[in-house]
């Protein structure tokens, strides 16, 4: 699993037979989040959300139901299956096994894994550990109205006076 990450609530999907994203909506468990400190927006995403599971559920036209007159129906997103999940993952609550980057997804009209994750939902968010590491050069360049080196002073004061 290294260097793969675990998929949560909002993120992008695609199918290989439409021509837009969609985002992925957790609607099986309410308990396991996963990049949220607040514990409020990224729920963990397991095999076992299936059906209509995103929030517009379409992909667009389907190039799998071509219209006589031309065109294509409209894509209605159903999930059957997900394949290439982490089974060293169980959540209590749905018992459904946690969502990789690289998991597929089966739609009866698309078939086996025509549905992929193109964007796995988590966002990073810098903590003052981060900061307290930053190269003090670097982040001088990048953000020259910032003493970072005085910052890292006042953080450290700030352990050291909890400490005692």
């Amino acid at each position: 699993m290294a260097d793969k990450h675990l998929v949560c609530q909002g993120a992008t999907c695609q199918c290989k037979y439409g021509n837009a994203p969609d985002k992925l909506k957790v609607k099986t468990q309410k308990k396991t989040f996963i990049n949220d400190p607040d514990g409020s927006e990224k729920l963990m995403a397991t095999n076992k959300d299936i059906g209509q599971t995103f929030e517009k559920n379409t992909f667009g036209p389907c190039k799998q139901q071509p219209l006589p007159g031309g065109g294509y129906k409209p894509c209605q997103i159903q999930v059957t299956q997900w394949s290439g999940f982490y089974d060293k993952i169980t959540l209590d609550e749905n018992g459904g096994k946690a969502l990789l980057e690289y998991s597929k997804a089966t739609c009866p009209i698309g078939g086996p894994d025509c549905i992929s994750i193109t964007d796995h939902g988590q966002k990073p968010k810098p903590a003052q550990q981060q900061a307290r590491k930053a190269d003090k050069t670097a982040t001088n360049q990048l953000n020259p109205a910032v003493d970072t080196g005085a910052f890292k002073i006042a953080q450290e004061q700030k352990v050291t006076n909890h400490a005692e």
